[in-house]
């Protein structure tokens, strides 16, 4: 009986679209800013619906969101013949970044032909005009580190500038751009980090700078690399496990996009500003400790709004103590600081999940700013971790973070009605448990009935 039941109820939820639902939570305001979850995709909140999905692999290590767009990149997805040769071509999966519904797939090609590097996708993101990019993971057999600009309605690859590795080549996994890819509209900058898969690690910087209509070459006074002599903690002399870099923004028009002053963060200790001659400008060493973060995460992004500044880094990765995969909201102290941080929320307040990755650490950030009915500004925070989930937030004083209230068939109560609803309902029955929530159709049984009943109002939704 369990079986038969089992194999209508997976047939009847492998009909639905996947939808995203809310994480169910209600955050505080604070300083009088409002935060609310528009929906999330993940191991604890949406079930089978993320776990079957193909983003849910350890292939698909980083995303980013542009214009209102998710885009999650998988290298080596779909198996493609060509002659005698079978490629395995990389894949960026997008989403609406308004409700987290699918949108069409873009394969990735280059030179017209699949694109099927290894780990050819490994970092994906975009600069500050709106072009997305992805760069593979390379060796420290490999002299140079490709960064190519994406076309989003095709999918082909353009190769913008090999970065060289100079006289130390070592391994690189994630990267990031300010400025304009293109050189049409300003400079731009990229950078990465050396990583090693045990410490100490490495000290190296890798950079390439090219002014608005210049060319590209080193960025580090013309050369390429640059070995840092300054660590926090002082004892550390290399940066291990998948190393993470995020430029900060300049204070004026003229050092906007000039990456003068980035973040590091790495295997075995919190975010760390440098500058560009590799002098550490920042760290933890006065923040509060409850605010450190947990079990070495990589990830952060800096975002403002209503003339404060905040950071966002990464709370715990999938080891952390309690839960996992999730970041701190923290308003940067006096003179943008991270001594005196306040922290405002923690999202999600109950995780992305807690499954081990393969230990790829990074945890993903893009913030995109707007404003609301009243003419007030409001920032789109997206948080993506691979293997366990992604979410969007926004941000705001107007922003709706209500209690969400009981809804007919809204199953596992977090204020939607969507297939993590059916994935509840199906582990309800199949447990022989007859809660209200799941009486769907109000006939004082939790059977199929009810899940014919989930199934009606999603399509009618």
């Amino acid at each position: 009986m369990k079986r038969s039941v089992l194999l209508v109820l997976a047939w009847m939820a492998s009909i639905l679209p996947v939808m995203a639902g809310t994480d169910g939570q209600t955050y505080p305001e604070v300083n009088g800013l409002k935060i609310v979850n528009q929906w999330i995709f993940d191991r604890v909140h949406s079930g089978t619906a993320y776990t079957s999905d193909a983003i849910c692999n350890q292939r698909a290590r980083t995303a980013t969101m542009d214009q209102g767009v998710i885009y999650v990149a998988r290298s080596e997805e779909r198996a493609v013949i060509i002659g005698n040769d079978t490629i395995s071509q990389s894949v960026i999966h997008r989403f609406s970044a308004v409700d987290g519904s699918p949108l069409e797939d873009l394969p990735l090609y280059l030179d017209g032909q699949p694109y099927g590097r290894f780990l050819g996708v490994a970092s994906i993101g975009k600069d500050s005009f709106h072009h997305i990019w992805v760069a593979p993971m390379t060796s420290t057999v490999q002299q140079y580190v490709p960064v190519y600009m994406v076309d989003t309605q095709t999918g082909e690859l353009t190769l913008v500038v090999e970065m060289d590795k100079g006289d130390a080549p070592q391994r690189t996994d994630y990267l990031d751009v300010m400025g304009d890819l293109t050189l049409e509209q300003a400079e731009c900058n990229i950078m990465t980090v050396a990583g090693s898969t045990a410490d100490p690690g490495f000290p190296t910087l890798y950079r390439m700078h090219a002014d608005q209509g210049g060319d590209w070459e080193g960025g580090f006074d013309g050369d390429p690399y640059m070995d840092i002599i300054n660590f926090y903690p002082e004892t550390k002399t290399g940066f291990s496990l998948a190393p993470v870099i995020k430029m900060i923004e300049g204070p004026d028009e003229d050092s906007r996009y000039s990456g003068e002053m980035f973040y590091i963060d790495c295997f075995d200790t919190a975010p760390v500003i440098y500058d560009f001659s590799g002098s550490v400008i920042d760290s933890f060493e006065e923040v509060d400790p409850e605010l450190w973060p947990q079990s070495t995460p990589n990830g952060c992004i800096e975002f403002h709004i209503d003339g404060r500044d905040f950071l966002v880094y990464v709370n715990a990765d999938m080891n952390g103590g309690g839960h996992g995969c999730q970041a701190n909201i923290c308003e940067l102290g006096e003179g943008q600081a991270l001594a005196g941080m306040t922290k405002y929320w923690k999202i999600p307040a109950d995780s992305l999940g807690k499954v081990n990755d393969s230990g790829l650490r990074v945890h993903c950030f893009a913030v995109e700013y707007g404003v609301d009915s009243e003419g007030y500004e409001e920032v789109t925070l997206f948080t993506f971790k691979a293997y366990n989930g992604m979410a969007v937030y926004k941000i705001g004083r107007n922003v709706d973070a209500g209690q969400t209230t009981a809804t007919v068939g809204d199953v596992n109560g977090d204020g939607e009605v969507n297939i993590a609803d059916v994935n509840a309902l199906i582990d309800m029955i199949l447990r022989g448990i007859n809660e209200p929530s799941g009486d769907v159709n109000d006939d004082g049984e939790v059977n199929i009935a009810d899940v014919s009943a989930v199934i009606d109002i999603i399509l009618k939704s």
